[in-house]
C-alpha cells in the first residue's frame, strides 16, 4: 500500500517537475508539503512516536520508489530518517518524546552534522569542540556538506569533550535557530542539486547538559549506527535511480529507428539492457536483505549494510553511464533525464561513508 501510494504521488505530482527541480537548484518544499499530506514521513518513526511501522525495510521500499523518479526528492526523506536517526537508536525517552511526533509530520526538520573540512572518512580527525561551562556546554567549531542545514530545526551535532586528558566524540541536539549558529556556503553540486547541501558554523553555542544523547563519549558509535542505516537507505536510493534509467533508455531504444529498426532490435542494445537489469535485481535483493537484517537485529547487519551499499551504489554509476550511452547525442542533453541520472548518481558512492570504506568494513568482518 505505502509503495503504491508513493509511486502514485510520483509520478502524478513529481515526475513532471523533476527536470525543473533539478535546474533551479532549490528545495523543492512543495515535495515537502506533498509527502506531509501524503503522511510519508511518518515512515520514520516508531509507532509510538507517531510513524508508520518504524522498519527500515518500508522505509527503503518508499525511497526507492520516489528515487525512480527524482534522487533529488529522496533526500527529502532520507535526510529525515538520518537527521532522526541519532534520537531513534539513542535518545532518551525524554528526547524522543519531545522530537520524534515532529519529525514524523516535518513539523519539525532534522539534520546530523558529522563532517568537517578535515574530518570525512577520518572521524576521528574532527576539530568542534564542547566545552563544560557554567552547567552548560559550549560549542565551537565548523561543519561542511551537511544536508538541509538551511532548514534544519534540530540538529546532532558532533563535537570533541575533553575529559580527563582525552578527547570523547559526543553528540549533541542543537536547535538549528540558536545564537552562534551560522550556515554558510551552500555548495552548487553537480548532482542533487534540489537537495541542499551547506556548511555550518557554531560559535560559542551553548547547550544543557540534556542535550546529550547517549553519554559524553558514545559519539562515535552514535555515528557508526546511524551510518549503518544510512548506508542501506543510500543502497535503496541507488536502486531506484538505476531503475528509472532503465526505463528511460528500454523506452527510448523502443521507439529509436536506425537502419530501419528500432535499436532495441539490435543485439548490442539488448544485452546493454539485461545486464542493467539484472544487476538492479541483484542490488534489490542485496538492500532488502540488509534492511531485514537490521530491523531484526542480525549479528552480521553492519557487513550486509556495507556490502548492499558497496554493490549498489557501483552498480548505479553502471546503469545510469549505460542509459546516457544508449540515448546516444540525446542522452548527453537535458531534453532527456538520463544526463541528470547519471549526475545524481556518482554522490552515492561517497556519502555515507565512501566505497573504499565500505571495503575496508567488509574486510575487516571477514577477517576478524
Amino acid at each position: 500500500m505505502i509503495r503504491k501510494t508513493v509511486r502514485r504521488i510520483m509520478q502524478e505530482k513529481v515526475a513532471p517537475r523533476a527536470a525543473e527541480i533539478d535546474q533551479k537548484a532549490e528545495l523543492p518544499m512543495d515535495v515537502f508539503d506533498l509527502f506531509k499530506a501524503n503522511d510519508i514521513f511518518s515512515l520514520v518513526a516508531a509507532q509510538e512516536y507517531g510513524g508508520f511501522d518504524g522498519k527500515l525495510l518500508t522505509l527503503c521500499l518508499a525511497i526507492e520508489e520516489i528515487s525512480r523518479v527524482c534522487a533529488s526528492s529522496s533526500m527529502v526523506l532520507g535526510n529525515q530518517s538520518l537527521g532522526s536517526a541519532p534520537i531513534a537508536l539513542w535518545g532518551n525517552e525524554a528526547q524522543k518524546a519531545k522530537y520524534l511526533p515532529g519529525i514524523a509530520t516535518s513539523e519539525i526538520k532534522a539534520s546530523f552534522a558529522l563532517t568537517e573540512p578535515n574530518a570525512g572518512s577520518d572521524v576521528g580527525g574532527m576539530q568542534t569542540r564542547a566545552v563544560f561551562k557554567d552547567n552548560r556546554f559550549v560549542i565551537n567549531g565548523n561543519k561542511c556538506f551537511i544536508t538541509h542545514a538551511d532548514i534544519a530545526d534540530i540538529l546532532t551535532v558532533f563535537a570533541k569533550v575533553e575529559v580527563n586528558g582525552q578527547d570523547k566524540i559526543t553528540a549533541f541536539l542543537v536547535d538549528g535557530k540558536a545564537k552562534g549558529v551560522t550556515v554558510g556556503k551552500k555548495e552548487d553540486k553537480m548532482g542533487l542539486r534540489g537537495s541542499s547541501t551547506c556548511s555550518i558554523s557554531f560559535e560559542d553555542v551553548e547547550v544543557p547538559e540534556s542535550s546529550i544523547v547517549g553519554k559524553i563519549g558514545d559519539g562515535y558509535r552514535i555515528a557508526l549506527d546511524c551510518l549503518d542505516k544510512g548506508r542501506i537507505m543510500c543502497g535503496s536510493q541507488s536502486v531506484g535511480l538505476a531503475q528509472g534509467a532503465l526505463e528511460a533508455a528500454a523506452s527510448y531504444a523502443k521507439t529509436r529507428v536506425q537502419f530501419g529498426k528500432p535499436i532495441s532490435e539490435n543485439q548490442g542494445i539488448q544485452f546493454i539492457l539485461a545486464d542493467m537489469a539484472t544487476e538492479i535485481e541483484l542490488a534489490r535483493t542485496m538492500v532488502r536483505a540488509a534492511a531485514w537484517k537490521y530491523d531484526n537485529h542480525e549479528p552480521d547487519m553492519m557487513k550486509f549494510s556495507a556490502m548492499s551499499k558497496l554493490f549498489a551504489t557501483d552498480m548505479v554509476m553502471r546503469a545510469t553511464t549505460n542509459a546516457v550511452q544508449i540515448l546516444g547525442g540525446y542522452g548527453y542533453c537535458k531534453d532527456y533525464p538520463v544526463e541528470r541520472m547519471m549526475r545524481d548518481a556518482k554522490i552515492f558512492a561517497i556519502f555515507e561513508g565512501s566505497n573504499q570504506i565500505q571495503r575496508l568494513v567488509i574486510a575487516r568482518s571477514l577477517l576478524k
